[in-house]
C-alpha cells in the first residue's frame, strides 16, 4: 500500500493473513517428515534426561548469544557467563566485548526465561510478546525504542539514516499493523487443519518479521518466540531447540528468503529452508545434550572415587549452570566458609574439571572449560 509520512511519500507491504495456500510437494513432505522425526528424537531425549533443568540453562544461553550476533554483537558465550559472574573482563580471555553488548545478551536471556515461566499461565500472545519486549531492552541501547510498547509510527528497513523510500522494506503503517497482529494472534490459538506445527511455525515466524510491530528488537523478539511456540505447542517438552544458529550460519540467506516472500510470495523456498534448519539444529541440540550429560557422569564417577563430600557433586552440578565461578560465588552456593568453598574449588582445579582464568593471586576466577566447549564448538 502506498503511504506518507511528513511529506514523504513511500510504498509499505501489509502481509496477508495466514495461513497462505502452500501445496504440499515430494521435497516439501520429505522435508517435513525428516524434520518431525529429528524433532521427535529431540522430545524423547528430553523426556529422558534425569536432571533436564541443568543442560537448558548451557543452550538458552547459546540461543541467546546467537541470536544476538546476528544483530551484530560480539559477546560470545565464554564472555556471557563471566559477564553473569561479574568477570568482564575474563582473565585470559582478551579483548572483552562491550559491556553493553552482554548487557543485551542477558536480557535476551531473561527475557526468554520470563516467557517459560508465563508459559505456566498464558499461551503466546501479543501480552506475553510485549512483556518479552520489556525485557528484551530494559537498560540497554534500544531502552528508548519505547520497550514494552508496540510502535505508533511507522519503521522501515535498511541502510543506516534511509527515508522510507529508499528502504529496503517497509511494513504496515500503523493502523494496518494493529489490524494484522490481530489476525496473527487468531492464527496462533486457532486450529490449522492444512499445515503441519512446524510448517505453521515456518508460517508464524515470517509473519511476525514481516509486521516488524517494534520500533527496535524484532528479529531477536521473533526467534524467541519460535523457541517458546515449540513448548506452547507442545512439540517439545523443554527448549532444547534453538534455531538462531542455523540462521547466523545462514544469515543472508534467512534474510533473502524472509524477502522473498513479501515481494514474490516465496512461501515454499521458506518453509523449505525452515525445515532443513529445524533437522540441523534438532540433531545439534541432540549431540550437544548427550555430550554434556556424559560430562556430567564422568564427573560425578570421578567425585564418587575420591570419596568426596556430598557438597562436592552439588558444585559439580552448579557448573552446567554456571561453568565460571569465584571462590565467594561457590562460598554462596554451597552455605560454607570461605575455606570450606577454596577447599572444594581447589579439589575440582586438582581433577580437571575447572581451571583458573589468567594468573591473579587474588580475585581468582575459574572455568569448566569442557562445559564451555560443549556449547560453543
Amino acid at each position: 500500500m502506498r503511504g506518507s509520512q511528513e511529506g514523504t511519500e513511500y510504498w509499505a507491504f501489509v502481509p496477508n493473513p495466514l495461513p497462505p495456500l502452500l501445496p504440499m510437494d515430494s521435497e516439501l513432505a520429505l522435508a517435513l517428515a525428516e524434520a518431525a522425526y529429528a524433532m521427535g528424537e529431540l522430545a524423547a531425549l528430553g523426556r529422558a534426561l534425569s536432571n533436564p533443568h541443568l543442560l537448558m540453562g548451557p543452550f538458552l544461553r547459546r540461543e541467546a548469544v546467537l541470536s544476538s550476533q546476528i544483530e551484530g554483537t560480539q559477546t560470545g558465550i565464554p564472555q556471557l557467563y563471566a559477564y553473569e559472574a561479574g568477570q568482564i573482563p575474563l582473565p585470559g580471555m582478551e579483548p572483552a566485548p562491550p559491556e553493553a553488548d552482554a548487557r543485551e545478551v542477558l536480557n535476551y536471556v531473561h527475557a526468554l526465561e520470563h516467557g517459560l515461566r508465563r508459559l505456566e499461565t498464558l499461551p503466546v500472545s501479543l501480552r506475553l510478546t510485549r512483556e518479552l519486549h520489556q525485557r528484551l531492552l530494559v537498560g540497554v541501547r534500544g531502552e528508548k525504542a519505547t520497550p514494552g510498547e508496540f510502535r505508533r509510527w511507522q519503521n522501515c528497513i535498511g541502510w543506516p539514516g534511509c527515508s522510507l523510500a529508499e528502504a529496503d522494506y517497509v511494513p504496515p503503517p500503523v493502523s494496518e499493523m494493529l489490524g494484522a497482529l490481530d489476525a496473527l494472534e487468531r492464527y496462533l490459538h486457532a486450529d490449522d487443519l492444512e499445515n503441519h506445527p512446524l510448517v505453521r511455525l515456518a508460517l508464524t515466524h515470517y509473519q511476525f518479521e514481516a509486521i516488524h510491530p517494534f520500533l527496535d528488537g524484532n528479529g531477536r523478539i521473533g526467534r524467541l518466540l519460535i523457541s517458546l511456540l515449540l513448548v506452547d505447542w507442545k512439540l517439545l517438552p523443554l527448549p532444547l531447540l534453538y534455531l538462531s544458529g542455523y540462521f547466523q550460519r545462514h544469515r543472508q540467506q534467512y534474510t533473502d528468503l524472509l524477502l522473498a516472500v513479501s515481494e514474490r510470495g516465496a512461501w515454499r523456498e521458506w518453509v523449505l529452508f525452515f525445515l532443513r534448519g529445524a533437522v540441523e539444529q534438532s540433531r545439534d541440540a541432540g549431540t550437544r545434550a548427550k555430550r554434556l550429560q556424559d560430562l556430567q557422569a564422568e564427573w560425578h564417577r570421578q567425585v564418587a572415587r575420591a570419596r568426596a563430600s556430598a557438597l562436592l557433586a552439588r558444585l559439580v552440578d552448579s557448573l552446567f549452570a554456571s561453568p565460571v565461578l569465584t571462590i565467594p560465588q561457590a562460598k554462596q552456593l554451597l552455605g560454607v566458609t570461605y575455606v570450606s568453598a577454596q577447599r572444594s574449588v581447589e579439589k575440582l582445579v586438582d581433577a580437571g574439571i575447572l581451571q583458573q582464568m589468567g594468573e591473579a593471586s587474588y580475585g581468582k576466577s575459574y572455568a569448566a572449560g569442557e562445559i564451555l566447549r560443549a556449547i560453543t564448538e
